[in-house]
């Protein structure tokens, strides 16, 4: 790889931990350590490629500093758990917004697939999507008068937990099929979106597209979401057996399988989200339409904003710390 490659692929990477050293109050030692061990890495790759470039003394000279910092005594700090999710993750899940883009659009076409085989063809919701059991019982309770009482078989607590604890297990799956080389993951968005796409095109034939979006999206925004990013948590343990960088195989797998776990422990608290509003809040279909427009909205800003428009606020952030001539000195590589 030609040096300038070399400098455009990993610049970022390199300027994002120098802001972080700079940051001496609030260093996270797990992520420090992660950095250390991927500068470390490019400062032995640019040794044997670019000996006595600036690359290389670059390198060396941030590998230093942060030696200094990791082998200083310092205490755990008492927030461990607080700067996972608001600092550690969301600096990590920036470098995974392609795959989680990639999850997405695949979700998004196979669930238009889903809904476009069941509207060509009755059967389809049947044969590939409910299943016969859940279908008929839904047109029961369609001529009862109550299409969503699905919702309200169980008490409030066990259908809570319950569907906590199922949807994490989706969500493990989920990432485990991305040890198939990231594929399996994405099988697994298939066809959970076909299943989607065909359940809601069901409830367009029956004339009820209205009552069960409104009703299914109130815990089906952050449910589906954090399936899409669980996914995507599988996709790049995946891609991490196939695209190395200037990792060994091994430990670029390593890399992957802590990343793709990263991203799997922060979907934890929106599936405890999601279990909550469909066991205490979609039952009551008959809140007004505007309160649950209002809990699907606000449902789509926290996932958008935590997943999506934070990670890229506060890598903006960091790059900010830096001084002015080292953005330029590696702008111009």
């Amino acid at each position: 790889m030609r040096e300038a490659a070399f400098v455009k692929q990993n610049k970022d990477k390199w300027l994002e931990f120098e802001s972080i050293l700079k940051n001496k109050t609030n260093i996270d030692p797990d992520l420090l350590s992660d950095l250390y061990i991927e500068v470390t890495d490019h400062l032995s790759y640019a040794k044997t490629f670019y000996k006595n470039s600036n690359t290389e003394r670059y390198l060396n000279q941030l590998a230093s500093k942060a030696h200094q910092h990791i082998y200083k005594t310092k205490k755990e700090p008492k927030n461990r758990l607080i700067s996972f999710f608001t600092t550690e993750f969301p600096s990590m899940f920036y470098q995974h917004q392609r795959e989680l883009l990639i999850t997405f659009l695949v979700f998004a076409f196979f669930a238009f697939v889903g809904a476009y085989s069941t509207a060509g063809d009755g059967d389809f919701v049947r044969a590939f999507g409910l299943g016969d059991g859940y279908v008929n019982m839904t047109l029961e309770n369609i001529e009862k008068g109550d299409p969503m009482a699905v919702y309200k078989e169980q008490g409030e607590f066990n259908m809570f937990l319950g569907i906590t604890i199922n949807n994490i297990k989706v969500a493990l799956f989920a990432f485990g099929y991305g040890i198939l080389f990231g594929v399996g993951s994405l099988y697994f968005m298939m066809r959970n979106a076909i299943m989607l796409g065909s359940f809601q095109y069901f409830f367009y034939q029956q004339g009820l597209l209205w009552e069960s979006a409104r009703t299914i999206w109130i815990h089906g925004t952050i449910e589906i979401s954090v399936i899409i990013v669980a996914g995507c948590a599988g996709l790049v343990m995946g891609n991490s057996l196939l695209f190395t960088g200037t990792y060994p195989r091994l430990q670029a797998f390593k890399k992957g399988v802590i990343n793709g776990l990263k991203i799997l422990m922060s979907t934890i608290p929106f599936f405890i989200i999601a279990g909550f509003l469909e066991g205490f809040v979609t039952r009551h279909t008959e809140m007004p339409d505007w309160l649950a427009i209002f809990i699907i909205s606000s449902s789509l800003a926290l996932i958008l904003y935590y997943y999506v428009f934070y990670p890229i606020q506060l890598h903006k952030k960091n790059m900010k710390t830096l001084m002015p001539e080292e953005l330029i000195d590696f702008n111009n590589q």
